[in-house]
């Protein structure tokens, strides 16, 4: 490792004037919630929230 190199190291100046994120959050209206058994298990209180990960790409329907 090049300790001239700023980004290889734990130095994070290389990083300064740099945009981290951006991110879209769609409005999210109150519909149909689990019940406390199965939002345990699920994780989420919102059916529509449920997204498991399985390691592939969701294929939409419709």
């Amino acid at each position: 490792m090049d300790s001239t190199n700023v980004c290889a190291t734990n130095d994070n100046r290389c990083c300064d004037g740099q945009v981290v994120a951006m991110a879209y959050v769609p409005d999210q209206w109150w519909g149909d919630i689990y019940d406390e058994s199965t939002a345990l298990k699920q994780g989420t209180l919102f059916p529509e929230l449920n997204k498991p990960f399985t390691g592939r790409k969701q294929v939409r329907n419709g």
